[in-house]
C-alpha cells in the first residue's frame, strides 16, 4: 500500500490539475471496476485513468438526455429486413481490401469524436460500396476546421452536419498525424491518454483545432478540390433487423449514445451500463454484430486508441437501444463517378 500511495502521490505531482488523476478518483474507479467484474456480467473492466470527458463530443441535455439529432428531421431509410442474416457479422472479414476498417484511430484530448466517426464511416462506404475501386481514408481535420455549420470543432460537434457537408462540400484525404500520403492529416499525433505501457506521447492538457486552410500539406500531388469525395445522400435507419440489414448490404454506420463512468474501464465483453454516472454522449462506428454467450451485441470501433478496451473495438448491448446507441444512426452513400 506504501507504494501505491509513493506512486499516486507522483502522479499528482505531474499532473496536478488532472482531477481525473486525484487519489479518490482512482479509488473511486478502482471500486467501480471491482463490483463490475465480481458481478460477473457480461464484460470485464480493466482501470483506465483517463479523463475522457473532453472526448465526449456529441452535445446532449444531461437532464433531459435529449440528443440534438431528435430535434430534427432527418430522412429514414425504409430498409426492408434480411431474413436469416448471420448470428456473427463483422464487416472486416467481408471486406479485407479495405484498410479504412481496420484503422483504429485517436481524437487525443480533442472532442472530436462526431467528426472522426463520420469519416470513418464515410471512407468504409466508399470502399464497400465501389468493391475496393475508391479507397479512400478521409480526414476529420478537414470537417473539424473547416464545416462550420457543424459544430465547435475540438469542443464537440453534430454527427448528421458531418454527412450533410460531406454531401455538399466534399472531404479530401487525410490519415493520422504525420502521415504524407494524404491531404489533410489529423493535427494531434496519437497519444497515451495516461494508460500504461502505450509508448506513445503524453495527451495535451487541452487541444484546440487549427483555423481552416483549405489545402493539402506541402508535397501531395493532388489540390485540396482535386482531392475531395462527396456523399449523394444522408439518412438514419431505425430498428434493430433494419440496422443490421443497413450493415449488411451498405458498410458500416455511425451511432451517438450515452456514455457512463463504468464505460471508461471496458476491457471486453458485451458492454452494458453497471453504475456509475452519466458523464456525456459520444459518436462511435459500427461495423457488424454478434452474440457472446447467449447476448447480443453490436460491434463498434472506438476513436481512444488501439490500447483502450479490445484493441480499439467494443461490444455493446444490442435489441434494447441500451444507452440510446439504437436511436441516434447516422450514415449515408458516396458518389462513385
Amino acid at each position: 500500500m506504501k507504494i501505491i500511495s509513493i506512486i499516486l502521490i507522483l502522479l499528482l505531482s505531474l499532473y496536478i490539475d488532472a482531477e481525473y488523476l486525484s487519489e479518490d478518483y482512482l479509488k473511486h474507479q478502482q471500486n467501480l471496476v471491482d463490483k463490475i467484474n465480481s458481478l460477473q456480467t457480461t464484460w470485464k473492466a480493466e482501470l483506465y485513468p483517463i479523463d475522457i470527458k473532453p472526448l465526449l463530443g456529441v452535445p446532449i441535455n444531461l437532464e433531459t438526455l435529449d440528443f440534438p439529432q431528435e430535434r430534427l428531421f432527418i430522412p429514414t431509410r425504409n430498409v426492408t429486413p434480411i431474413k436469416d442474416l448471420p448470428e456473427n457479422y463483422d464487416l472486416r472479414n467481408e471486406y479485407p481490401y479495405c484498410d479504412s476498417l481496420f484503422i483504429i484511430r485517436d481524437q487525443a484530448n480533442c472532442g472530436s469524436c462526431w467528426a472522426v466517426a463520420s469519416v470513418e464511416t464515410m471512407s468504409d462506404r466508399h470502399c464497400i460500396i465501389s468493391k475496393g475501386v475508391q479507397k479512400p481514408i478521409l480526414s476529420s481535420a478537414a470537417v473539424i476546421e473547416c464545416c462550420s455549420l457543424c459544430g465547435k470543432g475540438c469542443a464537440g460537434g453534430l454527427p448528421y452536419e458531418a454527412f450533410i457537408y460531406w454531401k455538399g462540400a466534399g472531404i479530401p484525404t487525410g490519415g493520422g498525424y504525420g502521415d504524407t500520403e494524404t491531404c489533410m492529416p489529423y493535427f494531434l499525433p496519437k497519444c497515451n491518454h495516461h494508460l500504461n505501457n502505450t509508448g506513445l506521447p503524453d495527451c495535451p492538457e487541452e487541444a484546440t483545432e487549427p483555423d481552416c486552410v483549405q489545402e493539402c500539406q506541402e508535397g501531395y500531388p493532388k489540390t485540396y478540390k482535386e482531392d475531395k469525395y462527396y456523399g449523394t445522400e444522408y439518412y438514419t435507419v431505425k430498428g434493430e433487423e433494419q440496422i443490421k440489414t443497413e450493415i449488411y448490404e451498405r458498410g458500416s454506420i455511425e451511432t451517438s449514445f450515452l456514455v457512463y463512468e463504468d464505460f471508461v474501464n471496458y476491457k471486453e465483453g458485451v458492454y452494458q451500463h453497471v453504475e456509475g454516472g452519466l458523464l456525456g454522449a459520444h459518436a462511435i462506428k459500427i461495423i457488424g454484430w454478434g452474440v457472446e454467450n447467449g447476448v447480443k451485441y453490436w460491434l463498434c470501433v472506438n476513436s481512444w486508441t488501439e490500447f483502450w478496451g479490445d484493441r480499439g473495438t467494443f461490444k455493446v448491448l444490442r435489441g434494447v437501444d441500451h444507452c440510446g446507441i439504437e436511436k441516434n444512426i447516422v450514415t449515408g452513400m458516396p458518389k462513385l463517378d
